[in-house]
């Protein structure tokens, strides 16, 4: 891997001395698990090509520091920060590093590293993330938070707020309610108070006109995610691509520069489901936001835009054991037809299921909202059976394998897999990677293309802060009053620091600051901006 990193970096270092500039803009586009049997599943479904087939370029290996199938916040991880990590780890190094040939870093385990988005900003770019997913959901938090587990949404939702993005825009709307949280911080009033606004339909998302938005979208309030392409209501929940078109549109008037992650969340939902209906129309939605990527970066002549997904998921195949004998003479008609009569997702069947109360587990409830919106109207008495008895939640691992078997789409798990994905990138300089690359090799691209510099972003924001101040000889304690809302105290003579976890402002003898970055604490020790500990003398 050390030596891998060299030849990238003189790959890159090559670029740079033939007069070429470097991208003002990289708008960075994740389709979640997607497998490239999903994306030929799509041509056929759509009818044409994609956006993305004219950019197709090499391959990308997968793996995390501990596993050759990666979960998806080592995996972002790897994309955002250049370097492997482990099951779990959002914007942090790992403590596993077990895979031959892969980079050991020389630094303590679970210490959050900078991301290309926090690079990006420092260097005076806007940065934005877009998910259908929660917005702290993995992918989207590899970018803009840290912390050693993917399940701590408090942690990740305030440290999203306070990382000065410019745009944020998913599902996740619950988790921003002061009640439902466990530090019981008000997410939206701090978002009004560092001057954001907030919007949560499609039409004001489309009416906005500012700098700094934030947008969190469902088909009701307690919805956490997105619905699905198919199932979601247009005047309720803008699609993937009108939230990047509109992302665009407040990044760019930015005259530095933006970076701006994009993210088909529930491709990979749908893949773990099996549901063929859910899993083609996203990876549809998702490249029409690719689309919208490349007409803007080939108008602008100043944008990268890359794509690449960050692992596969559900081993699909297009062709099942059914025509073990015969696929050769299997039209394509055959794979696409069961899919097109389906209107609705798995997700979006039970939904209707649901509205109908008390009946929606009778056989006659069943088969008559099969036929109407999966377009399934033979449906067996076990399959009947294996529906009514589905938990809720879950109705799509039931209903999406049965429209599989009639499309003949093949599915070896419910879990990810661990082959290489296709890299999609668009680069107006023509300096492409291409061939074979590591996840991590990606960061490396992103922050030449934009001359900023990791290493430097990581120094700069996440300084070990208990060692360097008690080398400034002041007394360092923690103040557990609440211990949801953690606060590193540093005193020294009559001066008294106050650095609240998860969030970029400290207190300095009562007086707000701003730090470069948010103050993070990893379970054992504190990191903190360079500017924090410069207040010390």
């Amino acid at each position: 891997m050390r030596e891998f990193k060299k030849r990238m970096a003189l790959f890159v270092t090559l670029c740079f001395t033939v007069g070429m500039g470097f991208a003002q803009n990289v708008i960075m586009l994740i389709p979640d698990g997607m497998s490239v049997a999903g994306t030929t599943l799509a041509r056929f479904y759509k009818g044409g090509p994609l956006a993305l087939d004219e950019i197709a370029c090499g391959l990308v290996s997968t793996w995390s520091s501990d596993g050759t199938i990666a979960d998806s916040a080592p995996a972002g991880s790897a994309f955002s920060t250049g370097w492997a990590s482990q099951t779990g780890n959002v914007g942090s190094l790992g403590k596993l590093y077990l895979l031959p040939d892969v980079e050991v870093p020389e630094a303590d385990d679970f210490r959050p590293v900078a991301t290309v988005l926090e690079a990006a900003r420092l260097s005076g770019r806007s940065t934005g993330i877009i998910s259908t997913s929660e917005f702290m959901h993995a992918t989207p938090a590899d970018f803009s938070a840290h912390d050693p587990s993917r399940s701590n949404y408090d942690n990740l939702t305030e440290q999203i707020v306070y990382n000065r993005l410019t745009v944020i825009l998913g599902g996740g709307t619950p988790y921003l309610d002061a009640a439902a949280r466990k530090d019981k911080e008000d997410m939206k009033a701090i978002l009004s108070f560092r001057g954001y606004t907030y919007v949560d339909n499609a039409s004001d998302l489309r009416a906005f006109r500012g700098d700094k938005l934030v947008g969190t979208f469902g088909k009701s309030k307690a919805a956490t995610a997105m619905s699905y392409d198919l199932d979601r209501d247009p005047a309720i929940e803008p699609s993937l691509s009108r939230m990047t078109a509109k992302a665009i549109e407040i990044l760019s008037q930015n005259e530095k520069g933006f970076f701006l992650m994009v993210e088909g969340s529930k491709i990979d939902w749908a893949a773990h489901a099996n549901d063929p209906v859910a899993l083609i129309t996203d990876i549809i939605a998702f490249d029409d936001a690719v689309k919208v990527a490349l007409d803007f970066a080939k108008k602008d002549g100043n944008t990268v835009v890359i794509a690449v997904t960050d692992h596969g998921n559900s081993g699909i195949s297009i062709g099942d054991r059914s025509i073990s004998s015969g696929y050769d003479k299997t039209p394509w008609t055959t794979f696409i037809d069961p899919l097109k009569r389906a209107s609705l997702t798995g997700e979006g069947l039970e939904a209707v299921l649901a509205a109908r109360g008390a009946d929606r587990t009778k056989p006659e409830a069943i088969r008559e909202a099969v036929a109407a919106y999966m377009g399934i109207s033979d449906l067996t008495e076990a399959e009947i059976a294996l529906l009514a008895a589905a938990k809720p939640g879950s109705l799509n691992y039931a209903i999406g394998p049965m429209v599989a078997f009639r499309a003949k789409i093949g599915f070896t798990t419910n879990g990810h897999t661990g082959e290489d994905v296709v890299l999609y990138i668009y680069d107006p300089f023509g300096r492409r990677p291409t061939g074979l690359v590591r996840n991590t090799d990606i960061a490396d691209y992103m922050a030449a293309t934009m001359k900023v510099d990791l290493a430097k972003a990581t120094s700069l924001l996440f300084k070990d802060a208990i060692p360097m101040f008690s080398r400034k000889g002041a007394a360092v304690t923690v103040d557990k009053t609440d211990p949801e809302n953690l606060v590193l105290v540093v005193t020294k003579g009559d001066k008294t620091l106050r650095i609240p976890r998860n969030k970029s402002i400290v207190y300095l003898d009562g007086e707000m600051l701003e730090s470069d970055g948010v103050a993070v604490f990893n379970g054992s020790k504190w990191y903190v901006a360079k500017n924090v500990i410069d207040l010390i003398q």
